[in-house]
């Protein structure tokens, strides 16, 4: 098996989920640990994402697989480039997210993400490929990512034609059968397309354990 990383798109950090967490009368528990000492980088993306970035994240730790001493899930960010979903942030870390357009031309998201991505790819031997879970249809992240990675970088076939909520349905639905995704090499790809059959329903328990 070749060793994978995965490389997830960020949560908007401009929408009405973002501005819940940054009103300053925010007393639900994530608001107020955010205020006193920070949380995860992929929790605060679960929360603005909802099902979305839920699915990612819960995909990506199921399935990489990473070279020794090299994390297997990085979240793109704004303004630092990759980061692990572990890393604690705060509510200064998000309203600077906010204040950084994610567009290949501006160099506060791309700098950092091009010199970030060419630090991952030296840590990964020949033959390592890097899967995205995010957008190929603009060139955001795949204008930045290519020049680091080119044919290793990767993503899951299925995402062609599907909406965020389609893709996050996905993914949670193979991470817990232990079911891997066909990949493709972004280089070369149709990366737009019709729009696959609805998912079937997930249960009830499911349900609720996916939308807040």
């Amino acid at each position: 098996m070749a060793e994978r990383v995965f490389l997830l798109s960020p949560a908007s950090a401009t929408g009405q989920r973002c501005r819940m967490l940054l009103a300053a009368g925010a007393s639900f528990e994530l608001a107020q640990r955010l205020r006193r000492d920070g949380a995860p980088l992929g929790e605060v993306m679960s929360f603005l994402s909802a099902l979305y970035f839920r699915g990612k994240l819960a995909y990506a730790e199921r399935f990489a697989a990473p070279p020794a001493g090299c994390p297997g899930v990085f979240v793109i960010t704004p303004d630092r480039g990759l980061v692990t979903p572990d890393t604690p942030i705060t509510l200064r870390d998000v309203r600077a997210f906010a204040r950084v357009p994610i567009d290949a031309s501006e160099r506060r998201y791309a700098k950092p993400l091009r010199e970030s991505a060419d630090a991952l790819r030296a840590r990964l031997p020949a033959g390592g490929e890097v899967v995205l879970l995010g957008s190929i249809a603009t060139p955001k992240y795949v204008a930045v990512l290519d020049a680091a990675f080119g044919a290793a970088l990767l993503f899951p076939a299925d995402f062609v034609g599907r909406g965020d909520m389609s893709r996050g349905g996905l993914l949670l639905r193979a991470a817990r059968a232990g079911t891997e995704l066909a990949v493709r090499p972004v280089a070369g790809a149709v990366r737009r397309g019709a729009r696959p059959a609805r998912l079937a329903p997930l249960p009830r328990a499911s349900r609720a354990a996916s939308t807040d």
